[in-house]
């Protein structure tokens, strides 16, 4: 199929580049031209695990970008909108979707062709139809349905994996608003033959998306919870969940005697908070979405609540020890949320190292891929190394925010000092005995 993708953001260039990988022929479209030159050059504008590799192998053949919006959805027969929908507070801005709906809607005003419009943007349940679809009605002059489609495709990336995500999805959903549009979807993802497709209706897609991030949310939380009760009663977390680990509802055993441990059980662990573009944002927007409905959804404000206080465990861990951080150097490890990617937003990381600064401490710091971003927001108010022993250099506490596995070094690079900094694990991804001082979220005393 001729496809266009309205946004290249780590939704919609990754989804782009993955189809041209599937064989479409794609086009992106942004308004930003200097992105648009950066894709034309095969330099990705974001970093994700495989994505210059793949849009190289393709830009220039079977993808290109534009920001000419109106040629690229008259140029094919289905267009993606994956633009941001950022939460202000009370609601999901929708100020982006808009916008483009009204462009693809004037686009197809004089195009005789059936056209599928697609929202790929996490939308809460009703926007599709109730939003999109009258905007593409009013621009067009054209009935939905009859002359153009409307669908609602939710996408299960996580970042740093999102390649393999698109490329071996677990599901894919399918919403359109008749047979026609659905019929559509199908042949943009024929290239899945053996991947569970679910077919409804575009409220019931974006519901579905809503839900898989509202649980995992919800397990990440209830984690650091039972974690927070372990460091109080002299449990470890780490111990308490293994023993959680091990049911065979959660980690089952297979007829050969093997066990499979599913990577959900990443998400029952504790640590200092999720963050990220999806999680904080889209369990917020779902509060919201139901309170307005009239649901109070009292389980996912305590989910909210949980992860906005647990970065702070990180502090209280240090204050026991350094009780007057004037002056100490610190060593913050990680500022993206998450490992495999460059994405600091609503990263455990930011609140941190702004506190620390605020109480008068020499913040280092070490990203092996954030630090631009994390730049920004901080400047030369830390000072950022290029690499990990640099960052330990002179620190007297250590503060691991990121899993990223290049830390596994710590106890290697920290054994032969005299006098060892304390290690602060935000992950639990050091066992505790391989350094001199350890805390540990969910550890005794933490």
């Amino acid at each position: 199929m001729r496809v266009s993708v309205v946004g290249t953001g780590y939704v919609g260039l990754v989804s782009g580049v993955c189809l041209a990988a599937k064989g479409h022929d794609v086009t992106c479209v942004d308004l930003d031209r200097v992105k648009v030159a950066r894709i034309n050059a095969g330099d990705p504008p974001i970093y994700e695990l495989g994505l210059e590799e793949l849009l190289k192998a393709h830009v220039g053949r079977s993808l290109r970008a534009t920001d000419d919006l109106a040629a690229a959805v008259r140029d094919t027969e289905i267009s993606l909108i994956a633009v941001g929908t950022p939460f202000d507070g009370s609601e999901i801005d929708l100020k982006y979707v808009r916008a483009v709906a009204a462009e693809i809607g004037a686009a197809l005003r004089d195009k005789p062709a059936y056209h599928m419009v697609v929202v790929k943007s996490t939308v809460v349940p009703g926007t599709t139809e109730d939003v999109v679809l009258p905007i593409l009605q009013a621009a067009s002059g054209k009935r939905a349905g009859p002359d153009f489609g409307v669908g609602m495709n939710p996408e299960f990336l996580k970042e740093g994996e999102a390649i393999a995500d698109f490329m071996e999805p677990d599901r894919i959903v399918l919403g359109g608003i008749d047979a026609r549009a659905i019929a559509a979807l199908e042949d943009l993802y024929a290239a899945f033959p053996d991947v569970d497709k679910i077919r409804t209706d575009p409220r019931t897609a974006e519901m579905i998306k809503y839900t898989a991030n509202s649980l995992l949310a919800t397990l990440i939380s209830f984690s650091n919870e039972i974690g927070n009760l372990c460091a109080k009663v002299g449990v470890d977390v780490v111990d308490a969940m293994a023993g959680v680990h091990l049911d065979k509802r959660f980690s089952p055993v297979m007829p050969d005697g093997s066990r499979v441990r599913p990577s959900s059980l990443a998400y029952l662990a504790a640590g200092c908070g999720f963050g990220g573009s999806c999680f904080p944002k889209d369990v917020k927007a779902l509060i919201a979405y139901g309170q307005a409905a009239g649901a109070p959804m009292g389980l996912l404000r305590s989910v909210i609540e949980v992860n906005e206080a647990q970065p702070a465990k990180m502090l209280e861990m240090l204050a026991r020890h350094c009780p007057d951080l004037a002056g100490r150097r610190i060593a913050v490890l990680g500022m993206a949320f998450k490992p495999g990617t460059d994405d600091i937003r609503e990263s455990p990381s930011l609140p941190v190292t702004a506190r620390l600064l605020e109480q008068g401490a020499k913040v280092a710091a070490y990203d092996p891929i954030a630090r631009h971003e994390a730049e920004k927001i901080f400047g030369e108010a830390v000072d950022f190394r290029d690499d990990l022993a640099a960052a330990l250099d002179g620190a007297e506490a250590i503060l691991v925010m990121t899993r990223w596995p290049q830390f596994e070094a710590l106890p290697a690079l920290l054994k032969d000092r005299t006098d060892p900094p304390l290690v602060i694990d935000g992950r639990r991804m050091l066992p505790k005995t391989d350094v001199p001082r350890y805390e540990g979220i969910g550890l005794k005393g933490a």
